[in-house]
């Protein structure tokens, strides 16, 4: 009888190991729905990352070249409607996707106001080159002793005789003639402010001496800076005219 107590005891509880089996699959199976509803979750802030990320859109805009051209831009952009997210010389990016229809009528708004949109590779690049060099020129620090081909690497990232070669190729003129135009009309522009004497100006705009800056400008323009300085209807040109 003893014997009997003994074994029963020394038998396994069926219906314990059986709860304790369930309980493990139920949590095994509770631990898997976790993992798979992370990954799900974690997959779709990636697709909302991403999607955030690609949802702007950069155009690429011509004859930029001042502050005002920048206000006047974003004031049309938001005109129409649209979120400027930047707004810099000849680039623009904004919030969202453009339609073709949409991008029509912007192109049309900006030609009215003597800008244009660009929509291929070889006028992009164009482009950058001569914001570049309008920026270097006319909105940098007063030092632009700066080596010219150093600098618009720097800014476009593209080997400088490619530019170089695809400047000449679609302009008709060199990087350096349109480097050299537009220090010709800072020039002016400082000596029709009359705020700085010529050996300033030549300083200012990096010239080795004012030698060399007259006999830049009369080359290119006709006239001595003195003489230039005395005329009545100062011969200036706007920037996108160069």
């Amino acid at each position: 009888m003893g014997h009997r107590r003994i074994a029963a005891h020394l038998q396994p509880h069926k219906p314990d190991t059986e709860s304790q089996l369930a309980k493990e699959l139920q949590f095994c199976q509770h631990k898997a729905n976790c993992l798979q509803f992370n990954r799900y979750h974690n997959l779709s802030l990636n697709l909302q990352t991403t999607t955030r990320w690609t949802d702007n859109m950069k155009l690429y805009i011509k004859n930029m070249v001042c502050s005002r051209c920048k206000m006047v831009v974003k004031a049309q952009l938001e005109n129409m409607g649209l979120h400027p997210l930047s707004v810099q010389l000849g680039e623009v990016e904004i919030e969202g996707e453009l339609s073709k229809e949409k991008l029509l009528q912007l192109d049309t708004t900006l030609k009215a106001l003597g800008f244009e949109l660009i929509d291929n590779k070889k006028s992009k690049t164009i482009e950058k080159i001569k914001n570049a060099i309008v920026t270097l020129v006319h909105h940098s620090d007063p030092d632009i002793k700066t080596n010219l081909s150093s600098f618009i690497t720097s800014q476009i990232h593209l080997d400088y005789n490619y530019l170089s070669n695809l400047f000449s190729e679609v302009e008709g003129t060199t990087i350096e003639k349109y480097f050299i135009s537009q220090r010709i009309e800072k020039v002016k522009e400082l000596l029709v402010y009359d705020e700085l004497t010529l050996s300033e100006i030549a300083a200012k705009l990096g010239y080795s001496s004012v030698a060399y800056l007259s006999n830049q400008f009369k080359k290119v323009t006709g006239f001595t800076p003195s003489y230039f300085k005395s005329l009545k209807e100062y011969k200036r040109k706007n920037i996108e005219e160069l």
